[in-house]
């Protein structure tokens, strides 16, 4: 049946991705694309530390390669690697630095981590944080704390589509600790954002004027040339006309 081999595709994808995200780690991945071509598959991996992933003269894409081909039954698997270009708006390399900086220096300096974290977010431009904590943080009980800042969407499409999340662990000899992050970035026009004809018209005047000051001063030099050829290029009128008119009277 075509739906058991299109669900057993999907299958396979799923677990090749959980893989990857499980042998990499603390090298700021983000996602895995999967992409099939008449050469073979093509696996494309989004992180923000692409020299940690190759390793020294591509040791370690070859032996994730080799791996991939044994476990996954992958005839030719090409490993492609793409850096992220904001790492700070992503929320499983965000989630990724909160749990390797609990590990080093232990679950008291969890308040410090979390502001020090959403704080460097917000100064890169986000529009709303996230940042949820819940495990034995410094107690014999388990507890959870929370912080936000700046504008984040929690229902509705926007929230599905546009906000990325992720759910980390932090290992520790206490027990594990669990960390969510929600991140909404700039640049995302909401269906809720209305915009009146009066403000449109004054941006528009705005930008037609900083494009005037802006011209370079070829371009006037230009148009001045060209006046003065259309005006060389005008008919003169003659002087004999009036040298006749003053011998006649």
């Amino acid at each position: 049946m075509i739906e058991r081999d299109f669900v057993k595709q999907k299958k396979n994808e799923f677990q090749l991705k959980e893989f990857i995200t499980a042998t990499l780690k603390n090298v700021g991945h983000s996602y895995t694309e999967l992409q099939r071509t008449p050469l073979g598959e093509k696996v494309i991996i989004h992180t923000s530390k692409p020299g940690l992933i190759v390793g020294r003269k591509g040791q370690n894409i070859s032996k994730l390669t080799e791996l991939l081909k044994t476990r996954f039954k992958l005839e030719n698997p090409q490993v492609e690697i793409s850096e992220v270009e904001h790492p700070e708006f992503v929320a499983n390399i965000v989630g990724e630095r909160i749990a390797s900086a609990i590990e080093r220096f232990g679950s008291n300096r969890f308040k410090g981590i979390m502001h020090k974290t959403m704080s460097d977010v917000l100064a890169a431009g986000a529009r709303g944080v996230e940042i949820r904590l819940s495990g034995k943080l410094p107690g014999a009980r388990a507890k959870s704390w929370r912080i936000y800042g700046g504008y984040l969407k929690k229902s509705g499409d926007a929230a599905i589509t546009h906000v990325s999340k992720s759910c980390t662990v932090a290992k520790l000899k206490s027990g594990v600790i669990g960390i969510q992050v929600s991140i909404l970035p700039p640049g995302i026009t909401m269906p809720d954002t209305i915009k009146f004809i009066e403000q449109i018209k004054e941006t528009e005047k705005k930008t037609e004027k900083a494009e005037e000051e802006k011209m370079p001063e070829k371009e006037t030099a230009a148009e001045d040339k060209e006046k003065k050829e259309a005006a060389d290029k005008k008919p003169r009128k003659k002087k004999t006309d009036r040298k006749e008119k003053n011998e006649s009277g």
